[in-house]
């Protein structure tokens, strides 16, 4: 076996040749890990380091782009935010807004192996909607395919949706082919704001329940007041957010209307998904959407903030910098406190998530995870033990 401190670094450039790294590693017995690019690494179980790193930044190929049809084909290395360039000069854009991290760096294909997300999901879903073809290259060296490029379903594995939050432990997203959507001529927000966790969440069920067809619907919160943020875009939001404007205030929100607000406000949302320190912590939340008061209210009983879909009950809850035994303290509470909501640990620091486990998993789908696992990655060398066991 190969000294993990001599990992070797792998850069394919084309499909093929990435199927055949792919190969040798699951012939050898290599413990392998895929790198876009680099944003979520910490993300999961802490593991032994890989024996090979294989890098999609060869994969930097946006195939097509049919604006016809909305739909495009792109490597796993094309960069999301070079993409969403490309896609704007056509007055489109791919739905996928999550946080960025260090500007250009995330990739369509580590975005796609996280599942990971922004506030646009309320209105168009998260990466399993939007993903509509996928290549993959698995350890034994096949290239696999389903889907294609136009928007309907398939027979067998759905392997858009398999892969999508696999954080690379069935094997390398080669390329994705995906829907795209209008970019909105001109956007506006309303913006309720209260300290009164009830108020906000009975504000955010008004808006997520009236036919306005919000782009987004997001909740803030931290020291004991936030807001609930409703993002409108077309050639003319203006009636649907001063509707949505109406009814923050009859559920007791201070209003105000933002127009053209591409600026701190969602990049605030965004952002307030990850640790920007290295030093706290961020736990994803998925609850009922009438818990979001509790949501709120837990994480002031720990110190921490919140941002989230308030119409799809998802919440990102950041602790702040802390020594790592109050880290774990603060995500053991909060976990207690919102039983049984799923709260699964993003970023946090090595020692965390040596100490606690990121997932919270439910031991009844383990079972089915092992099967998966066998089935795509049979040799065991994809990221082993990232989620649980070998796997």
């Amino acid at each position: 076996m190969t000294d993990p401190s001599a990992a070797r670094t792998e850069r394919p450039a084309t499909p093929e040749a990435a199927a055949a790294v792919m190969a040798g590693c699951g012939a050898e017995g290599l413990r392998l890990r895929i790198r876009g690019g680099g944003t979520k690494l910490g993300w999961g179980r802490v593991v032994t380091e890989p024996d090979v790193e294989l890098e999609t930044g060869g994969l930097d190929r946006l195939v097509e782009h049919n604006a016809g049809d909305l739909t495009a084909v792109l490597q796993a290395g094309v960069a999301l935010e070079r993409a969403q360039a490309a896609f704007a000069e056509a007055g489109q854009m791919l739905a996928l807004d999550p946080p960025l991290g260090d500007g250009s760096r995330a990739t369509v294909g580590g975005v796609v192996a996280t599942a990971d997300s922004g506030p646009l999901r309320h209105q168009y879903g998260g990466v399993r909607d939007l993903v509509v073809g996928i290549t993959v290259a698995l350890s034994d060296g096949t290239l696999a395919r389903a889907g294609g490029k136009v928007i309907k379903n398939v027979a067998g594995y759905d392997l858009g949706k398999l892969f999508a939050g696999s954080f690379g432990t069935l094997g390398l997203i080669v390329e994705v082919a995906v829907r795209l959507h209008p970019r909105p001529a001109r956007t506006a927000t309303a913006v309720g704001r209260s300290a009164d966790p009830e108020a906000l969440q009975r504000a955010a069920g008004a808006v997520a329940h009236a036919p306005l067809e919000a782009d987004c619907l997001d909740v803030a919160w931290a020291s004991g007041a936030g807001a609930v943020v409703a993002r409108f875009g077309s050639g003319d939001p203006t009636a649907r957010v001063e509707q949505a404007a109406g009814l923050l205030r009859d559920a007791g929100l201070d209003v105000e209307i933002v127009f053209d607000d591409d600026g701190f406000l969602w990049e605030s949302q965004r952002d307030g998904q990850r640790d920007p320190t290295g030093s706290g912590a961020v736990v994803k939340v998925s609850a009922l959407q009438n818990r979001l008061a509790g949501v709120l209210r837990a994480a002031d009983g720990i110190g921490g903030a919140v941002v989230g879909r308030a119409g799809l009950g998802l919440s990102w809850v950041r602790l702040p910098e802390a020594a790592p035994g109050d880290l774990v303290a603060g995500i053991e509470e909060l976990r207690r406190r919102l039983q049984p909501a799923a709260c699964v640990v993003l970023d946090a620091p090595v020692e965390v998530r040596g100490k606690v486990d990121p997932w919270g998993e439910d031991p009844s789908a383990l079972a089915l995870m092992q099967r998966v696992k066998e089935r795509f990655d049979p040799a065991g060398v994809c990221r082993p033990g990232v989620f649980v066991g070998g796997i």
